[in-house]
């Protein structure tokens, strides 16, 4: 019985040495270049400065909406982010919490904007949610820009607003 009980108390030991020497690694890095670059992007959103944007997007930057559309190239995201403006001319992201590793940045936080439809920028036509984004960089450049948020309630005012006369 006392062998048993030794053998037990020595598994357990041991079991408890290897999870200590398996205890995973601190899953962010610190890469504060990956994260300031995301920082000068959203503050050019929040600008509405598609000039900055251009000079932060790689050649080959991809834009994928939280509906899953996807749009490739820095020209195409151009004209992109114009229109957005011009539909959301108060757009801005305010960041709650940003997380970097290895060229992959993740942001927490919420959105809001009025949509400029017939109706005009009337309080019904404010939009605001709660919203993450991925970001991909690359040599100080954005390669990948994924928007997550839950767009029932955008989609409901902007087709609200066009059947509107």
């Amino acid at each position: 019985m006392k062998l048993a009980a030794s053998l037990s108390v020595g598994a357990i030991l041991l079991l408890a040495s290897s999870a200590r020497a398996a205890e995973p690694k601190p899953i962010m890095k610190e890469t504060s270049h990956d994260a300031s670059v995301i920082a000068a992007f959203i503050a050019a959103i929040n600008r509405h400065d598609v000039a900055a944007l251009a000079d932060l997007m790689s050649e080959d930057h991809a834009f994928i909406d939280s509906l899953g559309g996807r749009v490739s190239g820095r020209k195409e995201m151009v004209a992109g982010w114009k229109a957005y403006f011009a539909m959301f001319p108060d757009f801005e992201i305010l960041v709650d919490t940003t997380l970097a590793d290895n060229g992959t940045v993740a942001i927490f936080g919420l959105v809001s904007g009025t949509y400029n439809g017939k109706r005009g920028l009337i309080p019904k036509n404010r939009i605001a949610m709660p919203a993450a984004w991925k970001a991909n960089v690359a040599d100080g450049k954005v390669i990948r820009w994924q928007v997550y948020c839950d767009w029932t309630e955008g989609l409901r005012i902007i087709e609200e607003d066009k059947k509107s006369g």
